[in-house]
């Protein structure tokens, strides 16, 4: 229950997908692809900044992770 209810929240990603299209919303026609990515790509440096909130219950989350992919895990883990 507590892998399902991080995995399946997709309010966070709503949110950013609203964010973006609020931006990209008001600019009406980009002349390229480059000017819509690096728009893109200040939104999301902007809304990177709000997420401060930890992850409800992520220890043990993570635990039942590792019971279930074992090393895999860790491996993802020390790649970031």
């Amino acid at each position: 229950e507590v892998v399902r209810k991080i995995i399946y929240t997709t309010n966070p990603i709503q949110g950013v997908h609203r964010q973006i299209r609020k931006i990209t919303k008001t600019k009406g026609a980009f002349p390229s692809e480059q000017p819509l990515m690096k728009l893109m790509y200040l939104v999301i440096q902007n809304i990177s900044k709000k997420w401060t909130t930890p992850i409800h219950n992520w220890g043990m989350a993570l635990s039942q992770l590792y019971v279930k992919f074992g090393e895999r895990i860790l491996k993802e883990k020390n790649s970031f």
